[in-house]
């Protein structure tokens, strides 16, 4: 079977709490009990010391027969509810209580009575402690909690309290203690089990009401917890079945309700999971029909002889341009794929960053001065030298002018700025292009996206170029960032780890492309 959140949770509290409070019970009552038991020997070892002083030192003395001396010893055990022995020095059980009560059992119906005490002697009474147990000690002020070898039915605290009297050596040699026995008192455990069942109700009650208390608060903890997981789950199960429109309904601000948003965003994003996956084949089939259909054409109107030989050979350069197209197509394709699933592998060297520049810029001067615009370099940084990979770094600032060219109209200009942040070069590819709303500013990044404006005016771009540079960037630990108006062009920012080598291009505004124009 089973166990829902909420279960474990009560049954795992239960236990904790039932172990918590055994534990707390069990070391309240055992060193209770050992303070009570403590607290009566020495209340024992007290009335001991005043029965020796009073009753058996006028006894040692001859100054008590046996008659008074048992009748005092039944008066203290009474009012002590114990049994009492005197013992000798030679370990002879001189005197007990209820010695005349134990002659009258006898008188009565012929069998000894076990004491008029509250405690019931199981045996006749011994003549000698030594017979109990040979290594008795008289002499020690000491306690045991037991049924004493046996003599008692069930457990009394027997306190052993030694008596000695001073004796004369003489009119000139002072006065000595003369060892005189012991006093053996045996007391009854009843009044500390009485007392200790007191404490185990008193302490039990507040358990009780503690753990109901607990659990009522566990109650209304655990419903404002399991039930936004109760609810997350079901919505999650919605989620599992292709029901992205379910919503959570939870509005904490709490790690559940971190979760919640999470998940809500996470089934939006999913939900346009379908619409990228058809604008994905959209795109990439549009990029891949149109110089399939060139390349067929072609070839079939070759083939049929509706291009004459003598100019075959015009239209076979156009054919490898579109054979060229679907390699570059494809190749990015794969690239991107490699980048996204393993990352990159970086060659990273030190080199100067203007020379990068400067030679990228060579393969796009026919097409500036074709176009009448013209690229500004701007450096304000005193140290230019990057450590990189220099062959994805000059594909990023290919791809990046590459990209401010295509949306750039004539007569217009491009700037490269270079700035110095910190342990970062910043830099800067702005142009004077139509510039880009915020949909397509998030858009830009996406793998086979072209604006509208466009398509159909370069039939050599891929949609690749700007996701592959995102790539590069991020696996170099670098960021990219654009920003842009519509009518005011694009700036793209990305940044770049210095070297500590020193290379300086510092204070310079050059134009790089194009200069005749300007």
């Amino acid at each position: 079977m089973q166990h829902s959140l909420l279960d474990r949770i009560y049954i795992s509290f239960l236990v904790i709490l039932i172990i918590s409070f055994g534990f707390l019970i069990f070391f309240i009552s055992y060193f209770t009990r050992r303070s009570l038991i403590e607290e009566k020997m020495v209340t024992i070892t007290n009335e001991s010391t005043l029965i020796a002083s009073q009753a058996i030192y006028n006894y040692v003395a001859g100054n008590m027969n046996d008659e008074y001396l048992y009748n005092y010893l039944d008066t203290y055990a009474k009012t002590l509810n114990s049994d009492i022995w005197y013992v000798n020095e030679k370990g002879d059980i001189v005197a007990f209580s209820g010695y005349f009560d134990m002659i009258k059992g006898d008188d009565e119906t012929g069998t000894k009575s076990s004491g008029s005490s509250s405690i019931a002697l199981l045996h006749k009474l011994p003549s000698n402690i030594y017979s109990l147990d040979k290594n008795f000690d008289i002499h020690s002020n000491y306690y045991l909690v037991g049924d004493f070898y046996g003599m008692f039915n069930g457990k009394v605290i027997t306190v052993n309290t030694p008596i000695s009297f001073p004796q004369s050596l003489g009119p000139s040699n002072g006065m000595i203690d003369v060892p005189s026995g012991a006093l053996i008192v045996h007391s009854t455990t009843s009044d500390i089990n009485e007392m200790m069942k007191n404490i185990y109700g008193i302490s039990f009650i507040p358990c009780l009401v503690i753990i109901i208390i607990a659990f009522a608060f566990l109650g209304i903890v655990s419903r404002k917890v399991v039930r936004p997981i109760r609810k997350l789950v079901d919505v999650a199960n919605d989620y599992s079945k292709g029901d992205f429109d379910a919503e959570t309904g939870i509005s904490s601000e709490d790690e559940i309700g971190q979760l919640a948003n999470s998940m809500e965003y996470m089934a939006s994003e999913l939900s346009k999971l379908e619409e990228y996956r058809h604008e994905f084949i959209s795109n990439i089939s549009h990029d891949f029909r149109s110089p399939l259909t060139s390349i067929r054409g072609y070839v079939t109107a070759m083939l049929d002889g509706t291009i004459p030989p003598e100019r075959q050979g015009r239209y076979l350069g156009i054919v490898l341009d579109e054979t060229n197209r679907l390699t570059k197509l494809t190749q990015g394709l794969l690239d991107l794929n490699r980048l996204e699933i393993y990352g990159p592998y970086l060659n990273l060297t030190e080199f100067d960053f203007i020379d990068i520049i400067k030679t990228t810029l060579n393969t796009f001067e026919i097409k500036c001065i074709d176009k009448n615009i013209a690229i500004y370099l701007n450096n304000h940084a005193e140290a230019t030298i990057i450590n990189a990979d220099k062959t994805k770094i000059q594909q990023v600032v290919y791809n990046l002018l590459d990209n401010a060219i295509k949306f750039t109209p004539e007569g217009k200009r491009i700037f490269i700025d270079i700035n110095e942040k910190g342990e970062k070069l910043e830099v800067v590819v702005k142009d004077e292009g139509i510039g880009m709303n915020e949909d397509t500013q998030k858009k830009i990044w996406t793998r086979f996206y072209k604006d509208d404006t466009s398509r159909g005016k370069d039939k050599a771009g891929t949609g690749l170029g700007l996701a592959i540079t995102k790539e590069i960037i991020k696996a170099h630990n670098e960021s990219i960032e654009v920003y842009s108006k519509e009518g005011e062009g694009s700036k793209f920012v990305f940044t770049l780890t210095k070297a500590k080598s020193e290379g300086t291009h510092s204070g310079e505004t050059e134009i790089l492309v194009n200069p005749t124009k300007f």
